[in-house]
């Protein structure tokens, strides 16, 4: 029988590395993490979640001293301390990723500062020349921002989003281009901190995953404040207009020209799987994304993975669960567990917030799932009105007959915190008909959910 290093070899310590070395550790297996980037933490911690989430509260925070007056609050004249609003951002993602080395280099498992490469399918050879020997593998080496599809874009130089968490100095003039969760949070972020935002996005409407009507209300949000939105366009082309950057882009059968002093590229990430030489291990990729099923499993049944280089889903809970899904099928491979994405939650923090659990209307028309659907909007709620919040609505879409609840998407004020109410009641396999019956307390802005809940329930007949 063939003797192996360690049981298991984490390739990437990241949330998905550390959610398989945790479960694998505990299960009394030996373990070894290797993790070859220039930080500890992996993508939420040092570069995703949490430094742009902290920028956009900071963002949010001065929008709404400057809005003081809506409720009769003087504020007076409202400035910012742009180097303060980094620091803080710093401090703060330092003190995560701090917890997140002690938690690698606490000694429950060994920790290996390297890169790795597989020579077959059970040696890895690291970037220090040594090599290592596992029974099993999990890769979770995350993603890096997508290269630009225009040459001219990187003659001209662009930042990306590693760039706009990190920068020293505002711009006057930004353009960003994507329509996605990453593009939208920074478009309102600059925005909000007073740099003149022009958004270019390929698709009909800003954030194309979600329903139209979602997208609609973000980009009247972004008009209102001052972001210029071009939706269904191409790239045409990049290039220096004296100390502007300028993008050249089909729009309405015309092509039109944008400059600004800097450019934001927020075309998509892809999996980081270049340099570790799947094919020596079997492993099979499309377009560099690492195949996997269910369970987690790689075309090497050995050999697992999870996170963003191998889930559709570049969501970091989903990473955490995927790591755990990988490391109990190698501890209990007679009884499996598999990967749910009935479930599945996203949330994308502009203001308002746009959260979805479940099934869309896009989603569901798409893969021909029979449903009803009934919306509410927030700016006839009572709490929202109280705080000046009327943008969005609510939405629930149910099963026709026996009306349980299939997805529910919320565009509007917490709408982050007010999707868990539907996540929870689609976890029990409630039907609108139980939520619709649930107390809720007046004044909230969760009560809005029982609108569309009664809404349906009255459309869907209770079986006797």
């Amino acid at each position: 029988m063939q003797r192996f290093d360690f049981d298991v070899a984490i390739i990437g310590g990241g949330s998905g590395g550390y959610a398989a070395a945790r479960t694998a550790t505990n299960a009394g297996l030996k373990t070894v993490v290797i993790e070859g980037g220039q930080e500890i933490g992996g993508l939420c911690i040092l570069r995703g979640c949490m430094p742009t989430k902290a920028l956009l509260y900071a963002a949010e925070v001065k929008h709404l001293a400057e809005h003081a007056e809506t409720w009769g609050v003087r504020a007076g004249k409202v400035g910012f301390n742009l180097a303060r609003v980094m620091a803080r951002k710093s401090a703060q993602i330092k003190d995560f990723a701090d917890h997140r080395a002690h938690q690698l280099s606490n000694g429950k498992f060994k920790f290996i500062r390297a890169n790795a490469t597989f020579l077959d399918q059970h040696t890895v050879e690291l970037s220090d020349g040594k090599k290592l020997t596992a029974r099993n593998f999990v890769i979770a080496t995350g993603s890096s921002v997508a290269p630009s599809p225009l040459p001219s874009l990187v003659e001209v130089g662009y930042w990306t989003s590693d760039d706009a968490i990190a920068f020293k100095k505002l711009p006057k003039s930004l353009i960003i281009l994507g329509g996605g969760a990453i593009a939208c949070e920074f478009a309102q972020f600059f925005a909000r901190f007073d740099v003149k935002v022009t958004l270019i996005q390929r698709g009909a409407h800003l954030l194309k995953e979600s329903d139209a009507d979602t997208g609609a209300v973000i980009g009247n949000v972004f008009t209102r404040e001052g972001v210029k939105v071009f939706t269904n366009t191409k790239l045409v082309g990049a290039k220096r207009s004296g100390k502007l950057k300028t993008i050249l882009f089909a729009h309405n059968g015309k092509t039109v020209s944008v400059s600004a002093e800097e450019i934001l590229f927020a075309l998509g990430r892809v999996p980081n799987t270049a340099s570790l030489a799947l094919d020596k291990a079997g492993v099979k990729t499309e377009d560099s994304r690492i195949v996997t099923n269910a369970k987690m499993q790689t075309s090497a049944p050995h050999i697992f993975a999870a996170g963003d280089c191998t889930s559709p889903h570049e969501i970091v809970h989903l990473a955490v669960t995927q790591g755990e899904v990988a490391g109990h099928n190698i501890v209990k491979p007679k009884s499996p567990r598999k990967m749910d994405y009935r479930l599945l939650i996203s949330v994308v923090f502009t203001e308002p917030q746009v959260a979805t659990v479940g099934l869309t209307e896009k989603e569901a028309t798409a893969r021909g799932i029979k449903f009803l659907t009934a919306s509410y909007p927030f700016n006839d709620h009572g709490k929202s009105l109280l705080m000046e919040a009327k943008d969005g609505f609510v939405k629930l879409l149910a099963h026709p007959k026996s009306g349980e609840i299939l997805g529910g998407a919320c565009t509007g004020p917490s709408g982050g915190e007010l999707i868990h109410e539907i996540v929870a009641a689609m976890a029990k396999r409630m039907t609108v008909h139980e939520l619709a019956a649930m107390p809720h307390y007046h004044p909230t802005l969760a009560e809005i959910w029982t609108y569309p809940a009664e809404e349906l329930a009255e459309k869907i007949p209770l079986k006797k």
